[in-house]
């Protein structure tokens, strides 16, 4: 069967309304699609196949009231086309990066019909080199190109030899490399194709690349589109007349009010605000005179999830027909578990009820694999299943009439095996020899394991059920453990799913039976208990999921338990015919005929033989559901009669008008992370008459590829739409998760303080340290001063230096965990993706190994951590410039998803400079931390201090490593001046261990401290004397091949002269001498006075520390004083500026290949 998707054609004499959208999509040029103000403040017209839209500025922004549902609809149109367009151009600009494949054949298709109808079969090459993950699957939806090379960049999309051309996937057939496509115009080279695959000759190369996939766009454009003469608005047209007053309860419901509502669950667990939300909803769900609204607000931590599970558990067990939608699946997933581990344990028989939930969707992005509890639920997985249920070779049906058979007369069948035998040794011995243990009834159909393979041959269906076998033998293992203490009439939890082998195991009964064809004819005992075993496990199969997938309606609790204690009969008889015996005895047995020998054994076979027969001949053959001869019926029949149905809002577009079980009641979770545009699909479906939207405006909105669309509020929620209206919202009010110290700024600045501290958060055993020191308490803002913004090959932002700032952090969070073993979850949240991949790659996932023993770590973007927590957060924010620019960042609803993460310590980092400029939220956290004492400095920590001085050297950023502010002089004594041949030298060293030596003895010097007398004596560094610079310059050994050559240096400032640091180099000892030598001018020219100044010491302890002269107490001579020129610019350029120092003599030295050599050896080491 094909898997058809949105806008791929429609039915004679129908509309397919979202074919327009493709239409449109097709008619835009290279230069058009390409054009990313294509759009933007023009007038237009819109001519489609089916559709003329009137004439209107192309995208205004959506305003937030409406006159009427065709306003409303309209409003939405033009934005959503821009945001069209603005997938396909991001997918052009990206499509070296696109996924491809390369393609085996192009035929036109019988639907072929110019100029519109351009329909070609596609066949997709194989390339068995490739990963099957990794390979490019296309699916209905996909907007793709065809290319005769594989895009390196946008123009390969537009080339002399083949011009521009989309494609649109309208249906994937089983074999996935199968597919049709409607094409914006002919596809010439499909002819070379034909012809020369016809005469033998090389074919032409075509590419297939992805571009977007139109699915959800097409949907919201049907959406907006309805039908005029049917499709449900009265919902719409809900939305619409609110306008912010306060609703008020319905006046019939109040009137016929009698009691309080009495909630399906223990309320006890619930805050006020909670239990007020859910019965609230409750009471509306109940009024039939009028259509609803209800906004639920959930802040972070107040335990939204749990009222939403609550809440559907209650309109579960009330039978309303309710449907619960999300922005993602995701989502869908989280709220669909939470569900699901409330109904397990209130179910009054194992899983019978499970039936009555779907969750459909994707199951790849969902990771249903990585949800085991949710495989009972999930609509895929139980179509496969009830599949085999009603398999007529091998269901219920079939197994059940097989077994009553066998048990009234088993020597008849033996008999017929016997004859069947006979007939086979006639045979040639390429006979198949699985006839001898047909049926009477079933003659000329195969009772194996074999036809029930025969819908397996797709590759998904092979890997779920391949999935279901391992894991059922896994839960067998397990379950097996705990099973003793079930109800006498309850089957084992492993005989749920264990008894695929029956249908699916590669030696099954028979098959084995068949294979002794040729050999002896097994006895009379080994073909009843053959037979026995295969058709009762094939009936438990059929039994647990028939109760577990099929509709409480369809299958009652009562017949349940009538069918259970049918197959535990068929347990004990099976024990019975497992004791060995003759087949004379059996047959004596049987046959109701009693003899004196063993006549206590045999009566139990005969009694619990005749138990059995009577329970299966009370079963009903079959059940009310359709004749299910296709996949896409028993698709249809699960979602037509679920009562509580999840998915994404997109994905409600599949479900059909008509159902079974009625709608009446719309959930949307994460409501305000979905486009209003996008909640008019499920608002519009048949039968609804309530809505509960449960989200929080505070939080992260849904995201645009368009700013042009952006600007037009595109991205906006209904829920967001309502609140600015001024409707009423029910808030929930008690947060569970953050320490009241974290929760304190969120709280008064977007919550205006209404939030409360549960008691388990203001319990002391909340407050948790898991690193020593003030900084590391529970809530710190960290000022990083020396951090640079950098861009990466997209454009996104990172900041290095805060990069190895959360290294280090994350590292002594380990060190201290290896000792305290205190189990801890780490979350580094950064707004940039550019900044979550670098720090992703310095951790190179050295913690991953340490998830099991309790140390996890993950890194995360802010819209990639909504909806998660951590015990430790750490925050990257990135920006550090002069002109307080944060873009993005001030956005009030990102802040507050990163602040509101952590459950126990919250360190974020920044600049406080940048912050204070931007006028923003973040100003106010900084002010705030301040205020509260947690402010602090990254440097003050030595091992945070060491990290940045490493990185700013790893980043040749000399310049903010040399401020006398930055950690590497945090406690220095003297001002230090770098040369350009200096950090020239140090930007050629790549070796990291080399350059933390060098950062040590700079450190070390601008501490005070120096060599002794035996020290240089014992390494033979003595003062080199050439000339005038006899006693100034020194030679201190960075390690065994690199010295560096520094001097003290006398600047004015302040009417002073001062002792500084001047660093020149770091070479080899082979080429200090030559250094030395282009020195020389420099010092000669130094006066006496400055000569003197220069070698003068001030010791502290073992410290020599800078020494300060008033200038007014030391007149100097004229000469003296042009002779410092040089001195002055060095303090000039040390002081202000901070730019390097250059060598005062124009000679360009030679380092020389040996010093080159050096440092290369250096770098390799």
């Amino acid at each position: 069967m094909d898997k058809s998707g949105s806008g791929c054609g429609s039915k004679k004499g129908k509309t397919d309304k979202g074919r327009s959208l493709i239409d449109l999509v097709f008619s835009w040029s290279f230069g058009d699609a390409l054009n990313k103000n294509l759009y933007k403040g023009q007038v237009y017209y819109i001519y489609t196949y089916y559709i003329c839209l009137p004439t209107s500025p192309l995208v205004k922004k959506i305003p937030e009231t409406f006159n009427s549902s065709s306003e409303y609809l309209h409003s939405f149109v033009a934005p959503l086309i821009e945001e069209t367009h603005a997938d396909l151009l991001s997918g052009m600009t990206r499509v070296s990066e696109a996924p491809s494949r390369q393609l085996d054949s192009v035929t036109r298709d019988s639907r072929y019909k110019p100029p519109k109808d351009l329909i070609y079969k596609i066949v997709l090459k194989r390339d068995s080199k490739k990963n099957d993950l990794a390979t490019y699957h296309p699916q209905s939806g996909d907007l793709v190109t065809l290319t005769d090379v594989r895009p390196k960049c946008t123009s390969d999309l537009n080339r002399s030899k083949m011009s521009y051309l989309l494609a649109y996937v309208q249906a994937v057939k089983e074999d996935p490399d199968e597919l049709f496509i409607r094409s914006s115009k002919p596809i010439m080279i499909e002819e070379d194709m034909q012809r020369k695959e016809n005469i033998s000759q090389q074919k032409p190369t075509l590419f297939f690349v992805f571009l977007a996939n139109m699915t959800t766009n097409i949907r919201i454009w049907k959406a907006l589109h309805p039908d005029p003469k049917g499709g449900n608005l009265k919902m719409i047209n809900k939305v619409i007349q609110m306008n912010g007053a306060d609703e008020e309860d319905c006046p019939m419901c109040l009137t016929e009010k009698k009691s309080g509502t009495v909630l399906p669950f223990n309320s006890n667990e619930l805050n006020d605000s909670q239990e007020a939300a859910i019965i609230s909803c409750i009471n509306t769900r109940a009024c039939h005179h009028q259509n609803t609204v209800k906004l639920i607000c959930g802040p972070p931590g107040t335990g939204k999830t749990k009222t939403v599970g609550l809440l559907l558990y209650a309109l579960l067990r009330m039978k309303c027909g309710t449907i619960t939608c999300a922005p993602t699946n995701i989502a869908v997933v989280e709220v669909a578990s939470r569900l699901m581990s409330l109904v397990k344990g209130t179910l009054e028989y194992d899983t019978h009820g499970f039936g009555d939930i779907v969750l459909f969707g994707n199951g790849e992005r969902m990771k249903i694999d990585d949800h085991e509890d949710l495989l009972d639920v999930f609509l895929d997985y139980r179509v496969e299943i009830l599949d085999k249920c009603f398999s007529p070779y091998c269901g219920w049906r079939t197994s059940l009439v097989s077994m009553i058979d066998l048990l009234e007369d088993p020597e008849r069948q033996y008999s017929q095996y016997l004859a069947n035998r006979v007939l086979e040794n006639q045979k040639t011995e390429e006979g198949n020899c699985d006839e001898n243990l047909k049926d009477k009834d079933s003659t000329n159909h195969k009772l194996e394991g074999e036809k029930c393979d025969v819908n397996l041959k797709d590759k998904k269906s092979k890997n779920l059920w391949r999935k279901v076998i391992n894991e059922t033998l896994k839960q067998k293992e397990t379950k097996n453990k705990h099973v003793a203490s079930e109800k006498e009439n309850h089957l084992k939890p492993d005989e749920k799913q264990g008894t695929h082998g029956a249908f699916l195991g590669k030696k099954n009964a028979q098959e084995a039976e068949a294979e002794t064809c040729k050999e002896d004819p097994i006895t009379l005992q080994e073909f009843i208990k053959k037979r026995f075993c295969l058709f009762n496990e094939r009936l438990k199969f059929c039994l647990v999921n028939l109760y577990t997938h099929l509709p409480t309606h369809l299958i009652s609790l009562d017949l349940v338990k009538t069918m259970m204690i049918a197959l535990n009969l068929l347990g004990s008889l099976e024990s019975l015919l497992n004791r060995p015996k003759s087949d004379e005895g059996l047959k004596i047995a049987l046959n109701d005929t009693e003899t004196e020998s063993e006549i206590g054994h045999f009566a139990k076979l005969r009694v619990a033989r005749k138990h059995c027969l009577q329970r299966l001949k009370s079963l009903p053959l079959s059940f009310p559901v359709p004749e299910f001869r296709e996949k896409i019926i028993i698709k249809n029949f699960c979602l037509d009669n679920a009562c509580l149905l999840f998915c994404t809002a997109s994905s409600s577009f599949k479900l059909n008008p008509k159902r079974t079980v009625p709608l009446e009641l719309l959930v949307i979770d994460e409501a305000a992370q979905l486009r209003e545009c996008e909640s008019t699909i499920p608002f519009q479906l048949p039968g609804l008459r309530h809505a509960v939207l449960i989200g929080d405006e505070h939080q992260l909105p849904a995201m645009t590829q368009s700013k042009i669309s952006g600007k037009a509020a595109f991205a906006r929620s209904l829920f967001e739409r309502l609140v600015l209206i001024g409707q009423k919202k029910q808030l929930l009010n008690v947060q569970y998760r953050m320490h009241p110290a974290i929760s304190s700024f969120p709280n008064e600045e977007f919550y205006d303080g209404k939030i409360l501290d549960a008691p388990n958060v203001k319990d002391r055993s909340h407050e948790k340290h898991f690193l020593h020191g003030s900084m590391y308490g529970t809530y710190s803002f960290i000022n990083v001063t020396c951090g640079k913004e950098q861009f990466d090959h997209l454009h996104s932002r990172k900041n290095m230096v805060e990069v190895a700032v959360v290294c280090k952090l994350v590292a002594n969070l380990f060190k201290e965990f290896t000792g305290t073993k205190q189990k801890v979850c780490i979350g580094v949240i950064s707004p940039y993706k550019a900044q979550v991949q670098a720090i992703q790659e310095k951790l190179e996932n050295k913690y991953s190994e340490c998830a099991d023993s309790g140390f996890t770590v993950s890194v995360r973007s802010v819209d990639g951590f909504q909806g998660g927590e951590e015990d430790v957060i750490i925050i990257s924010t990135v920006r550090c410039n002069i002109n307080g620019s944060i873009g993005f960042l001030s956005n009030d609803q990102r802040a507050n998803v990163a602040l509101t993460r952590a459950r126990h310590c919250l360190w974020i980092l920044g600049n406080e400079a940048t912050f204070i400029k931007s006028g923003s939220v973040w100003k106010k956290l900084v002010t705030d931390a301040r205020s509260r004492g947690c402010f602090y400095n990254a440097d003050e920590d030595k091992h945070l201090a060491q990290a940045i001085t490493t990185a700013l050297f790893e980043l040749k950023q000399f310049d903010s490593l040399m401020s006398m502010d930055s950690p590497l002089f945090k406690e220095a004594r003297w001002r230090v001046c770098l040369s350009k041949d200096f950090k020239k030298s140090v930007a050629s060293i790549k070796n990291p261990e080399l350059l933390k030596q060098i950062l040590n003895l700079l450190e070390k010097l601008s501490s005070g401290w120096r060599q002794t007398r035996e020290q240089k004596n014992h390494r033979k560094n003595k003062h080199i004397a050439v000339g005038g610079s006899s006693g100034v310059l020194e030679v201190y050994p960075v390690n065994g091949f690199l010295n560096l050559l520094w001097s003290v240096d006398v600047i004015e400032e302040n009417s002073h002269f001062i002792q500084i640091l001047t660093v020149w180099d770091i070479l080899p000892s082979l080429d200090i001498q030559n250094v030395a030598k282009n020195l020389e001018p420099v010092f000669g020219k130094y006066t006496i006075n400055k000569m003197s100044r220069c070698k003068c010491k001030c010791l502290e302890g073992n410290l020599v520390v800078p020494m300060r002269w008033p200038m007014k107490d030391c007149l100097m001579q004229s000469v003296g004083r042009e002779d410092d020129i040089m001195s002055r610019s060095f303090a000039s350029l040390s002081l202000a500026d901070k730019s390097s120092v250059s060598h005062a003599n124009s000679k360009v030295r030679s380092r020389g290949k040996r010093r080159a050599k050096a440092i290369g050896l250096q770098s390799k080491s």
